[in-house]
């Protein structure tokens, strides 16, 4: 990388020695430098040039320890959150085992050889679950694209087939404003507004494809149904448990002390909660009511909606129709 300058980016190449075979239990000795710079840019140097180098990049502002040797003491990124990083990228369902290998590649090289050692088992390794679509990584380029300049986007969306395949939804290509992209439950979201209609929907960023950045300025976040406030992502998709479209309303349900975890989880924090009778709980919350419905009905067994008397009839007519398939 700094063959051509020499000895006048000397700093930097030891500074790039530093980042990759160094840390706080592996200190490096001045001879230990001088061998890795012939052996990575074929450039040789004296001690006393690395310990003045070393002392410039320290004015630069660089922490560098000497504990064992030189090395240094802070990077871009922890070891700890590098882990974060990479367990993100591999476990999201978003992107292509490819494109997640690839990204991974990339985050490895704000550390060193030692912890690319640690980490050296993710590519080799196949989650199994990532997405068939190959275009997502462009599709979010174009789409944050469009969102800093305020234009429309044109795409096509992709479902599965019988033959376990993506294939187009429709042939007509959705037309729409982007807001915002988010991430819930470890799918990826692009919100935005349908040109057709005046509400929010949202679409999933890995059946996303072809997308097409348009000369149409979007509609103003304003003007958009259940926007006209801005878009708050934290109570959107507290609201939007399972991501389904259409307002939020108020609803109340009866449970125990013991579903708490589950309902963080589910709604965040902004639920009320009264204590009921014995060890029940009282809980009122806004939600979007299909994915309420959803929600009531993967817990029915823990959970008793009360109000709206609309929602308790719509979960009693599912379960009763349940109850005949199994009879």
């Amino acid at each position: 990388m700094y063959e051509a300058n020499g000895k006048k980016m000397l700093n930097m190449m030891i500074l790039e020695v530093l980042k990759e075979y160094s840390d706080s239990e592996h200190g490096l000795q001045q001879q230990d430098i001088i061998d890795l710079l012939k052996l990575k840019y074929g450039t040789g140097c004296e001690r006393r040039a690395v310990k003045s180098n070393i002392v410039s990049l320290r004015e630069m502002g660089y922490k560098i320890g000497t504990k064992k040797g030189y090395y240094l003491e802070e990077r871009e990124f922890t070891d700890a959150e590098l882990r974060l990083l990479i367990d993100g990228v591999f476990t999201s369902g978003a992107i292509t085992d490819k494109e997640a290998h690839k990204l991974v590649g990339k985050l490895e090289q704000f550390s060193n050889k030692y912890f690319k050692s640690h980490v050296a088992y993710v590519h080799s390794t196949s989650s199994g679950k990532n997405s068939e679509n190959q275009n997502v990584m462009d599709s979010i380029a174009a789409i944050d694209t469009a969102i800093s300049k305020g234009k429309k986007i044109a795409f096509s969306y992709l479902q599965y087939g019988i033959d376990f395949k993506l294939h187009p939804k429709r042939s007509i290509r959705y037309v729409v404003s982007p807001y915002q992209m988010i991430n819930n439950k470890g799918k990826y979201y692009l919100i935005g507004n349908y040109d057709e209609h005046d509400d929010v929907s949202h679409y999933r960023l890995d059946r996303i494809t072809d997308v097409e950045i348009l000369k149409e300025n979007r509609k103003p976040m304003k003007t958009i149904q259940g926007l006209e406030k801005g878009f708050n992502i934290q109570e959107y998709i507290s609201e939007h448990v399972y991501m389904y479209s259409g307002e939020s309303e108020r609803f109340k349900l009866r449970t125990n002390e013991n579903m708490m975890d589950t309902l963080v989880d589910s709604f965040g924090k902004d639920f009320r909660v009264e204590f009921g009778e014995g060890s029940d709980i009282i809980v009122s919350l806004k939600c979007n009511p299909n994915a309420f419905f959803y929600w009531a009905m993967q817990y029915g067994n823990n959970v008793e909606v009360l109000e709206p008397e609309s929602m308790r009839e719509r979960i009693k007519k599912t379960a009763l129709a349940m109850y005949k398939k199994y009879q």
